[in-house]
């Protein structure tokens, strides 16, 4: 088992979690993602359930294909330059400079997604087990977070379709 595989197994794992965490906080900070602070009795709720699984479809992917790849590239980097300033202290503080960094590259969403991934890697460097399966069953909270919001989603649409889908059971019933 090479390091470089552990790295990567550790990167998915960490991708996957700041996914989920990154689309939660940022239905937080921004529910409504064309600008309108939701101003209705409940408004904010409806914002954040039906922002979450929007920003968790658009932002997984680009944190799990680029932000995995940017963060083994970053901590990489962040060991030769440690190594060669003869400083291993160091490390932690390049890798995280270079997170950010490579952050950037989507702006203040993507610099804050990248430090919740660095984040994320650094409290898993503490657990010794990182294993494929572990790695492949990770990628189940990013989904199950989708699925939980849309499930709240469904249930605040269903009392207005509960009578027409009462209606249909009822003509196949008969």
């Amino acid at each position: 088992m090479t390091a470089a595989s552990v790295s990567l197994r550790r990167k998915i794992t960490a991708a996957s979690l700041t996914g989920a965490a990154f689309a939660v906080l940022l239905g937080i900070v921004v529910p409504d993602p064309f600008g309108e602070f939701p101003a209705a009795p409940g408004g904010f709720w409806n914002a954040f359930t039906l922002s979450v699984p929007v920003y968790m479809m658009y932002s997984f992917p680009v944190i799990l294909l680029f932000g995995v790849p940017a963060s083994l590239l970053a901590d990489f980097l962040s060991a030769r330059l440690s190594r060669r300033l003869k400083k291993p202290t160091a490390e932690p503080v390049i890798s995280g400079v270079l997170h950010a960094v490579f952050g950037l590259v989507a702006l203040g969403s993507g610099m804050a997604a990248a430090l919740i991934g660095f984040t994320a890697d650094r409290l898993l460097r503490k657990r010794q087990e990182h294993s494929w399966s572990g790695a492949l069953k990770s990628l189940g909270m990013p989904a199950f977070v989708w699925l939980f919001f849309m499930f709240i989603v469904y249930l605040k649409e269903l009392p207005g379709d509960l009578p027409a889908l009462l209606q249909t059971v009822n003509l196949y019933c008969n």
